[in-house]
């Protein structure tokens, strides 16, 4: 589930993507956000988040910008690239998704992210790569 998505994302030029920067770019959202904003999303510390974020910057997926309604924040930004990645994964993970359907059934597949969702914390919940959340960028 998250080896072969992985290397088919390195195939098509993202070979630098690892599984917790896909999250943290999520967590950045199509508007960007301040690494306070990315930490209390991913339920780590800021000092974490920003680890992830000089990652993301070091290998071009994100970028920091001033935050027009404060100048005393710096918000963290996707960048060309970072949406690159995110709509690659988003069409790995519908590909994947639907592979399960074909095994499993679409009812199994249902129930199986419905009980996911009772599970995981609503505020940290994320559709991995999901293309909807593309459609806010």
């Amino acid at each position: 589930m998250i080896d072969r998505p992985h290397a088919r994302l390195a195939a098509e030029g993202h070979p630098d993507l690892r599984p917790a920067y896909g999250f943290a770019m999520q967590a950045i959202g199509p508007r960007g956000a301040t690494a306070s904003d990315i930490g209390r999303r991913l339920g780590v510390s800021k000092q974490a988040a920003g680890k992830t974020v000089d990652r993301l910057l070091a290998v071009g997926y994100a970028e920091r910008t001033d935050d027009p309604a404060d100048a005393r924040r710096k918000l963290v930004r996707l960048t060309p690239r970072g949406f690159d990645a995110l709509a690659r994964s988003a069409a790995i993970f519908d590909d994947l998704r639907a592979q399960w359907v074909t095994t499993l059934g679409a009812d199994r597949v249902r129930d199986m992210e419905a009980a996911l969702r009772t599970v995981v914390p609503a505020e940290t919940a994320y559709r991995l790569d999901a293309t909807s959340w593309l459609g806010g960028a």
